[in-house]
This record gives structure tokens, C-alpha cells and sequence, in this order.
């Protein structure tokens, strides 16, 4: 009786498991692949780069060099997946038989929770729950033609006592991050010009980004001041 029931445990958990591994593989057989197929292999690992490995080495707790190795069996599963739609594959006949090499794959390096924790964000991300937001480009077209001195004049007579409150800078530190902004808006309509089709938009949204954030540390702000600018200035436009 012991031993049914010990059996009926471990069968429980083999399905658990192939449960998991089918989602994993799944997402990345469809949804990604037809979401992102305009991408050469060299952009998707770049995007893997800017999103999805930062966030699963905080998340579920792995090196860089694991992150590396679940880009790399993404797009490996991606790309078997296109042969096997196109009867071309001469190693995998069906998709279950990919899924299967693509769970040994996982399982050599990452440890079951780890696992788990990977799924969850891969649904989260399918479900539309998650977004890179360094690399969605947001564009305010009155700084088309707005000069940058006008613009920095506005947000100070308008939102310069709300920012002091809302950060907790002094007004130096104010005007400073005031000029930050007005040059990101700038900088947002110069890549607003390049196609969506065209990766160097990504490539040089994710650069603006990155500059803004080391201009206001320059200007002397933590990097919860940081995040809380970019929420006021999400809610306070000219």
C-alpha cells in the first residue's frame, strides 16, 4: 500500500515536471518565434540580452552564464522548430521528440525551482503581464519643434516645486534633471524617425536609456530617484 501510494507520488511529480517543460517549450515554438522572427539570431540574443537575462538572473537566481545557455536553447529550439513545420529536419521528426532533447537541455544546468520560476515568467510574459520597457521608444511630438530652452522653461514653471517634493532633491539638482528630460524627449524623436522594422531603434532606445540614467547620477541621484523621476515624468508632460 506504502509503495502505491510512494508510486502514485513520483507520478505525480514526473507530470508536474513534463507539464512545465512542455509550457517552456511551447512559448518559445510559437508565440516568440512569430513575434520576433523579423530578428536575425545575433538581434534576438542582443534582445535576450537587454530583457529577458537581467530579469531571470534577479528572478530565479542564475549566473550569467546560465542565462547565456537558456538564449542559446531558445533560439536552438526555435530554429529546430522551423525545420520540423517545413519537413526539413533530419534529426527530429515531430515537435514532441524536440520537446524532449529541449527538457534534457534544461535540465543538465537548472535546478527544478529554477525551472518552475523560469515558466512563470514565460507565462507572465505570453499572458502580456511583462514588457521591457527599455526598449519601447514613447515619443511627445510637441518637442518636434519645440527648442530644448523653451521646453526646459516649461517643466520648471510647471512641475519644478512638484518634482523637489515628489524626489527630494534641492532645486539645483531640479534644473538638472529638468535638462536630462527635455534631452531624452529630443533624443526620442531622432530614433522615432528610424523603422520599427529597423533593430538599430531598439539598439539606440535601450542606449538612450542607459545615458539617461547615468546623467542623473551625475546629477546625484539613488537609483530609487532615478526609477521615481521616470514615473513623474510618465504622469507630468508638457
Amino acid at each position: 500500500m506504502q509503495n502505491h501510494s510512494y508510486n502514485q507520488f513520483l507520478f505525480g511529480k514526473r507530470n508536474t515536471v513534463i507539464k512545465l517543460y512542455s509550457f517552456l517549450f511551447l512559448f518559445f515554438c510559437s508565440s516568440h518565434v512569430i513575434a520576433q522572427d523579423k530578428w536575425t539570431p545575433e538581434e534576438h540574443r542582443e534582445l535576450f540580452g537587454y530583457c529577458d537575462k537581467p530579469e531571470l538572473i534577479k528572478r530565479i537566481k542564475i549566473n550569467t552564464e546560465q542565462a547565456d545557455k537558456i538564449a542559446e536553447i531558445d533560439f536552438w529550439a526555435r530554429q529546430q522548430q522551423k525545420t520540423i513545420d517545413a519537413n526539413t529536419n533530419e534529426v527530429y521528426a515531430t515537435a514532441g521528440e524536440l520537446q524532449q532533447e529541449v527538457t534534457k537541455k534544461y535540465k543538465a544546468f537548472l535546478a527544478a525551482d529554477q525551472v518552475k520560476g523560469l515558466v512563470d515568467y514565460k507565462k507572465e510574459k505570453s499572458g502580456g503581464a511583462q514588457s521591457c520597457s527599455i526598449t519601447i521608444l514613447t515619443v511627445n511630438h510637441v518637442f518636434d519643434t519645440m527648442p530644448a530652452p523653451r521646453a526646459i522653461l516649461q517643466y520648471k514653471a510647471k512641475y519644478r516645486k512638484p518634482l523637489i517634493d515628489k524626489l527630494g532633491i534641492n532645486g539645483r539638482q531640479a534644473d538638472g534633471v529638468f535638462e536630462i528630460e527635455v534631452w531624452k524627449q529630443k533624443e526620442s524623436v531622432t530614433i522615432s524617425a528610424i523603422p520599427e522594422t529597423d533593430f538599430s531603434r531598439i539598439r539606440k532606445t535601450v542606449a538612450m536609456y542607459a545615458e539617461r540614467v547615468r546623467r542623473f547620477k551625475v546629477v546625484g541621484l539613488s537609483d530609487e530617484q532615478i526609477e521615481n523621476a521616470a514615473i513623474f515624468f510618465e504622469q507630468n508632460k508638457l
